[in-house]
């Protein structure tokens, strides 16, 4: 339906005329109860149309299952994460940060990412963990609402940057709201340079919609 990418970029190995990889990963965070709708737009396309590799980031190397009941065992560990191998870092939303501090080798993690200049990503509750550990500061961005991030954040200072709006990019940080997850996708396509503008659009479009565009196949 859209064509796939074939420019080639300073950051993807090719080893034929139309084969090419990024040589960095999109990172996906897989953590006990994790809200596996909310991403699965984003890296699915990511993998499809930018061929990136993808690698699933766990707090521990234990399977986890999320919260539609999917076994997944992490390829990483969220510690062993080299911000070098990182295109985007990934969080998806679930129950669990309104309710659990964000664990310390998560911050640090997350943390090192942002002072490298690596992309990270949070939707829904996500957004809670990252304003704990003071990566919206400064930064336009958005939630499930500001009501909602003053709720789970005590000490939350930065409404005057919160955006509403379904997705917000600004500075390598893209926040979602839990509805926004086909926003959140088009952020991450524009963020990593996948497909053009317009098949961006286009797509958002089609997903948001579910219509196909007038003579469309």
């Amino acid at each position: 339906m859209l064509r796939r990418m074939n420019k080639r970029r300073s950051n993807t190995v090719c080893w034929s005329a139309n084969r090419c990889m990024p040589d960095k990963a999109v990172y996906l965070l897989v953590v006990e109860g994790f809200a596996d709708w909310e991403p699965a737009h984003a890296v699915a396309e990511l993998r499809r149309h930018g061929h990136y590799r993808v690698e699933s980031v766990g707090l521990t190397s234990a399977p986890v299952r999320s919260m539609g009941g999917i076994n997944v065992l992490p390829s990483k560990i969220v510690s062993n994460v080299d911000p070098a191998d990182v295109a985007v870092f990934i969080l998806p939303g679930g129950d669990r940060w309104e309710n659990a501090p964000v664990e310390p080798q998560l911050e640090a993690t997350l943390k090192r990412l942002d002072a490298g200049d690596v992309p990270i990503a949070a939707i829904c509750g996500a957004t809670v963990a990252i304003s704990r550990i003071g990566l919206l500061r400064g930064r336009r961005h958005t939630s499930n609402g500001l009501d909602y991030l003053r709720s789970h954040v005590p000490g939350y200072s930065e409404a005057d940057n919160y955006v509403n709006a379904p997705a917000v990019r600004d500075r390598k940080l893209i926040t979602a709201s839990g509805l926004g997850d086909v926003e959140f996708a088009r952020e991450l396509f524009e963020e990593l340079g996948v497909l053009s503008q317009e098949e961006r659009s286009l797509w958002a479009q089609m997903f948001r919609s579910a219509k196909l565009p007038a003579g469309a196949a």
